[in-house]
């Protein structure tokens, strides 16, 4: 039998944490809450989470701060549960590293169509390193590899390079719309975000993350273009 994948919320509302677990054990997972982050790491002590559903505003370390530190110690995937109006918020977690984010009042389906689409891109067992020339539909970004396959970004010595889901389906729609220009609109579509404003800056934090991923010089980037006015483009034949 497959291994249930095992979601941990961490929010302070009772309500919210009973809500999402009752739902979410309905679907097949094994769920864990915590209220804070000491309770958080009490529940990680004894099983690593593979998606972790993080309120932002919490007592003690705020959820920032938290993702951060999941960041830097675990492979957790992590999805931010914001405020409809955060904005900064979202955009300062987005750079700390989160997969993705909801707004609350969130809708149970909703919720749980992201954290599948989370699971799916790390759905294999990760692989640190890879010989490139050996993998189908490799497409060349700059001074990286992308393997559409495998959902994966390696450097030239064949190190993998880690990416969000965001990130990688961001990518995967330039590789496949090579030297023409996506638009913001349409970068808010596929980032998941069909609601946003078309000046929502969470398009640019996440280009600007790639960027210094596959750009020699991320400051004067070659390969993934901004058109001003427009939206981005993936010059194909840079390097």
């Amino acid at each position: 039998m497959p291994r249930k994948a095992h979601i941990l919320i961490v929010d302070d509302d009772p309500d919210i944490r009973d809500t999402v677990q009752d739902y979410f054990e309905l679907n097949g997972y094994d769920v864990s809450q915590a209220d804070d982050g000491e309770a958080m790491a009490e529940v990680l002590a004894k099983r690593a989470a593979d998606v972790v559903l993080m309120d932002l505003n919490l007592p003690g370390d705020d959820g920032l701060a938290l993702t951060r530190k999941l960041r830097d110690t675990g492979n957790a995937r992590i999805i931010m549960l914001t405020a409809a109006g955060d904005t900064v918020d979202r955009i300062l977690g987005l750079e700390m590293g989160a997969d993705d984010y909801v707004p609350k009042p969130f809708d149970l389906r909703e919720l749980l169509a992201r954290v599948k689409s989370v699971l799916r891109r790390y759905a294999e067992p990760e692989k640190r390193s890879i010989e490139i020339d050996q993998r189908p539909e490799m497409i060349r970004m700059g001074r990286c590899m992308l393997d559409l396959a495998a959902h994966r970004l390696f450097s030239a010595d064949g190190t993998e390079i880690p990416l969000t889901s965001m990130e990688f389906d961001l990518l995967q729609a330039f590789a496949r719309n090579p030297d023409r220009v996506l638009t913001r609109d349409r970068l808010l579509d596929i980032a998941h975000n069909k609601d946003a404003d078309v000046f929502d800056r969470s398009i640019d934090v996440r280009m600007a993350r790639i960027r210094r991923k596959i750009e020699i010089d991320p400051e004067k980037p070659q390969v993934l273009k901004t058109v001003r006015g427009a939206g981005y483009i993936f010059v194909s034949r840079a390097r």
